[in-house]
């Protein structure tokens, strides 16, 4: 069965339905619902497909149980190279930002958080989208991202290249990541102190929160890892778990301070009153929970931070992109930081 024909029927169909290929993989896998119920997601022991909004009151899931899984090997022959994309922006939207993450600043320098990531969107026309031909461009454009389509009647149709893993588990052991700070990738790019303190923060939250659950918490030394146009500092964090609920390792992480701040609870009410906009599933997670639909393991678990994506509505996209803010931060560099990263999308859909 022909991973992409399915996806194309089910679409057709307006049946649920998700493609994704994991990073650096050689594995196309579809996970397709035989109905349109949307199945909350109210206990993390369930298995299947996940997908939660940022701040997570939206938990659905794919159930293992109401689903066909195909599976084809990832054959790039049919796809084509991008056009180039250049950094375009509105000047409106541009000092709309700006204002906004100026009054992030001034929030940190009131003692109200230590960190907040910030976010905009953007609209672009896709009339006609072909959602196959998108999301095997992300494959070829993205191979160490996690990248998938994600599409329910109830929901709405998602797309994405993260490039951050949230929380994988093999058994008795959790690997996750502290992934921050960006900046344009080159071979002689220079980390300033602002990006490292970023990624500092991430990485103590992730790993205190850790301890609750596990005496065994092994933190791996920053480095740079590239990530399509873009570079970030990147910390491998690696715990030993027994008998611990998945569920209350997740309430404890997420949104973790890549994606929301630092404290959780200050920053994320400071994002909720000033972006302007719910940003949904965007900064939530997704995955398989609990299932690993290509062995069908099910001690295992491999969930990403929903970065890099866009919603697609009525010829539209919605286009998400955001940045962490500290003391050190420059208005107009975090602007442009957002504009060189939908460049991931818009290159695939261009």
């Amino acid at each position: 069965m022909n991973v992409f024909e399915t996806a194309k029927n089910h679409f057709a169909s307006q049946l649920p339905f998700v493609l994704f290929c994991k990073p650096n993989s050689h594995k196309i896998v579809g996970v397709f619902q035989q109905n349109d119920q949307l199945f909350e997601l109210n206990d993390v022991t369930e298995s299947g497909f996940a997908f939660v909004s940022f701040d997570g009151k939206q938990r659905y899931y794919l159930p293992v149980s109401e689903c066909n899984v195909v599976v084809n090997q990832n054959n790039q022959m049919d796809f084509h190279l991008s056009k180039e994309v250049t950094a375009s922006f509105d000047e409106k939207a541009k000092n709309s930002f700006e204002n906004l993450v100026a009054n992030g600043i001034q929030s940190i320098q009131n003692n109200q958080f230590q960190k907040v990531v910030l976010s905009r969107k953007e609209l672009i026309s896709v009339p006609n989208i072909d959602v196959v031909s998108v999301f095997k461009q992300l494959i070829f454009n993205y191979k160490t991202a996690f990248n998938y389509c994600f599409y329910h009647p109830k929901i709405g149709l998602w797309m994405g290249a993260t490039p951050e893993q949230f929380i994988k588990i093999e058994g008795t052991t959790l690997k996750t990541v502290a992934l921050a700070g960006t900046q344009l990738f080159d071979n002689d790019l220079m980390w300033q102190n602002k990006e490292r303190e970023e990624q500092q923060l991430v990485t103590d939250f992730i790993t205190q929160n850790l301890q609750l659950f596990s005496n065994q918490v092994a933190v791996s030394e920053p480095k740079t890892v590239q990530a399509g146009n873009l570079a970030h500092l990147k910390t491998d964090i690696l715990a030993v778990i027994d008998k611990v609920n998945l569920g209350q390792i997740i309430d404890k992480l997420h949104p973790t301070p890549a994606v929301c701040g630092m404290p959780k609870e200050p920053a994320m009410q400071f994002i909720v009153a000033n972006e302007g906009y719910n940003r949904e599933f965007y900064t939530g997670f997704l995955g398989e929970l609990n299932i690993d639909f290509t062995s069908y393991k099910t001690e295992n678990s491999d969930l990403f931070v929903n970065l890099r994506c866009m919603k697609v509505e009525e010829e539209q996209a919605t286009v998400f992109v955001g940045c962490g803010i500290t003391k050190d931060s420059i208005p107009e560099k975090e602007f442009f930081e957002t504009v060189n990263k939908s460049i991931t999308i818009k290159k695939s859909i261009v």
